[in-house]
């Protein structure tokens, strides 16, 4: 596939106005009070064969929006005594945790890790979750991204932000964690709510996102027609009288909205003929961050020309260890 997004040097200069709804703000902070006032987040942690000697592994469970369960895997080094910097990473769109052995780049590196399920997810790709989601009656459509669009609080990413944000509290409150050294890392979805829990968490150590997802929204529904932005399209050409209300409900979850509030240190990457993610959204995210947040924290992207939604993949991997591990001192 062609470059077929905006030319590099527009990229780099790429600040669209963003509509944000006059309530973004009080909306996330009742939804993130009413998660808190369920209980403490963490809900069990039971130790688990994996088949490695070099990692130990648990099965958490915590609480996430509305206090419904979500389940993660917990892995540290082996023989871990002392608290560690820990890594809250969120799955890809259509992907659930998978299993305990899947994912070791960054327990590898030293770092406590925590890998999130996605609620009601895992049935597309991967190794499947153990997580559901018992709110999906909302009108919308089979597909994550279309459950519950037409009402901001009805919306599958309005529960799955929950739960990312829900996440950090729960790695903050298990053995091995230095609380005060959290940082969120994704990939497509995954990086979408990587970038949400950094607008939301205001004291996250550092975030690092690749391909997010649910950057620039408006702009990437007008160029992709794969993907989960596909499938919004899909749903709006059945539904076609709800454009006005899905295009509401995407304000409350635009990445660029919680870019603006992020304070912690950025590491963005992105592949330029991405068609799944545009570049231009996250471009935007980039080019917004921290505009609310009074400072100007680290931040850094990394342009891959010729890569799609895949970005620079391993390249790009060794690049985030660098840096993490250049701004955590280790």
């Amino acid at each position: 596939m062609p470059a077929f997004d905006l030319p590099p040097a527009e990229l780099e200069r790429h600040r669209p106005d963003v509509e944000e709804p006059a309530d973004f703000d009080a909306f996330w902070e009742t939804t993130l009070e009413e998660a808190s006032a369920e209980g403490d987040p963490l809900v069990s942690s039971r130790p688990v064969a994996n088949g490695l000697r070099l990692t130990e592994t648990w099965d958490v469970t915590f609480r996430g929006f509305a206090g419904d369960p979500v389940r993660a895997w917990f892995s540290l080094p082996a023989g871990s005594t002392a608290p560690r910097p820990a890594v809250v990473e969120y799955a890809g769109y259509g992907r659930g945790r998978g299993l305990p052995h899947e994912r070791l780049t960054w327990v590898n590196a030293g770092y406590a890790h925590l890998l999130m399920d996605n609620r009601g997810q895992g049935d597309q790709y991967g190794c499947g979750g153990d997580t559901p989601d018992p709110h999906t009656a909302a009108p919308g459509g089979p597909g994550p991204a279309v459950r519950g669009l037409f009402a901001p609080r009805d919306y599958h990413y309005r529960r799955l932000i929950t739960d990312a944000v829900r996440a950090v509290a729960a790695v903050r409150a298990l053995p091995g964690v230095d609380p005060r050294r959290v940082a969120a890392v994704g990939n497509s979805q995954g990086g979408g709510l990587a970038l949400a829990v950094a607008g939301l968490v205001p004291d996250l150590a550092a975030v690092l996102v690749t391909a997010p997802l649910l950057c620039g929204i408006p702009r990437a529904l007008d160029l992709s027609d794969t993907g989960p932005y596909g499938e919004i399209a899909a749903c709006l050409s059945v539904h076609r009288g709800a454009e006005e209300a899905a295009r509401r409900t995407l304000s409350y979850v635009e990445g660029v909205s919680f870019a603006r509030r992020a304070h912690a240190p950025a590491h963005f990457g992105v592949g330029l003929r991405d068609t799944v993610c545009p570049p231009s959204g996250a471009y935007a995210a980039f080019n917004h961050y921290a505009d609310l947040a009074g400072g100007e924290p680290a931040r850094e992207i990394h342009a891959y020309p010729f890569n799609g939604h895949e970005g620079g993949d391993a390249v790009h991997v060794r690049r985030q260890l660098d840096w993490l591990a250049a701004l955590s001192g280790d």
